[in-house]
């Protein structure tokens, strides 16, 4: 699954790139659809950021357009007969013509169907902008969430949004983030942590002291919070992080080790071995907040090997994780619904 922003790209490059990589990998592509939103981005176009309502209005258009495209070479249209020397059926691969307040078409796309029909739509965002885009075309959501709470009002909203499309709810999935350093022991993972991440101690230690509302000094990393901070410290309502970071400071670990635990991280980071990994895991699911997780491992070249040696297979034992594949594509693999074209649930919308 690649990112592709709908904010400053054609829609009919995206829907070529895309078909393309979905034959190539034999229906395991999907498409990450966002909307850009930083000025910083914009200006390596020479242009300003446009309002979140034309941003989300564009991205709209764009996905029902590579929809469209996507689907402008029909499904048995590949006839591929080298005897006869026909290679499609007459009239079955057509233009659209479809043109919106932001981007149009003519078409067709000169790209048959992959082995799953088409790509698989991707978001990630959690506005309220964000839950209708995802709620009329996504099958898989990509969530940042830091309690069990908040996931699990981050999937309701999705899946109430994929219900007022016409939509089954259960088509849309959450999988929220997760970091992870797996070791044998939490003083293990906490030292492999700290050598990775000490560069990054001084402006952290800074940050920490805002989610805290207290001072802290970056020259006693080695020293556990003082009986008085900790009386004094109070989790910031501006930051969901904070509420965990002063849990994590009460357990009285020094202030390195605190910030080795992955406090504020951009997703919850588990620092230990595997069990605690299947934990939270398992605890999440259970409890509605996600359909499943997408793994961010501290360092790629063994991280993700300690994942699947630790974690998986608990996972496995506990019934929470296949022990093979049943299907071959992306769309199978999600069970995400049989779609080429657009979707006539929500083309009605």
């Amino acid at each position: 699954m690649a990112t592709g922003s709908t904010t400053f790209n054609e829609p009919f490059n995206l829907a070529r790139q895309f078909k393309a990589l979905d034959i190539m990998s034999h229906g395991r592509s999907g498409w990450n659809a966002i909307t850009s939103s930083g000025e910083d981005v914009a200006a390596n176009y020479g242009i300003s950021i446009p309002s979140s309502e034309d941003r989300y209005g564009r991205a709209h258009e764009v996905i029902q357009l590579i929809q469209a495209l996507w689907g402008s070479w029909g499904k048995d249209a590949w006839v591929h007969n080298q005897e006869s020397g026909q290679f499609t059926k007459r009239g079955q691969i057509v233009p659209i013509n479809l043109q919106g307040k932001f981007v149009g078409s003519r078409g067709p796309l000169y790209i048959p169907p992959s082995e799953q029909g088409q790509p698989v739509i991707v978001h990630a965002g959690g506005s309220p902008n964000a839950h209708e885009l995802a709620g009329r075309f996504a099958s898989l959501v990509i969530g940042a969430a830091f309690t069990i709470d908040d996931a699990r009002a981050q999937r309701k909203a999705f899946r109430e949004a994929a219900k007022r499309y016409g939509r089954d709810p259960d088509e849309i999935k959450y999988i929220p983030g997760l970091m992870t350093t797996i070791a044998k022991d939490r003083r293990a993972a906490l030292d492999r942590r700290i050598q990775l991440t000490q560069h990054l101690f001084p402006q952290r230690v800074v940050y920490l002291q805002h989610m805290l509302g207290i001072s802290l000094d970056a020259a006693h990393l080695t020293e556990p919070l003082s009986q008085q901070q900790l009386a004094n410290a109070h989790p910031s309502r501006h930051d969901p992080r904070s509420t965990h970071a002063l849990k994590i400071a009460k357990e009285g670990w020094s202030l390195r080790d605190i910030l080795a635990h992955g406090v504020i991280d951009y997703h919850p980071v588990i620092v230990g071995p595997g069990i605690e990994a299947a934990d939270h895991m398992q605890a999440w699911f259970d409890a509605g907040a996600a359909d499943g997780f997408w793994i961010s491992p501290d360092v790629n070249a063994d991280g993700i090997d300690a994942f699947v040696d630790e974690v998986v297979p608990i996972l496995q034992e506990r019934g929470l994780f296949h022990q093979e594949y049943e299907g071959k594509t992306l769309r199978h693999h999600l069970g995400a619904p049989d779609q080429y074209g657009l979707d006539p649930r929500v083309s009605k919308h």
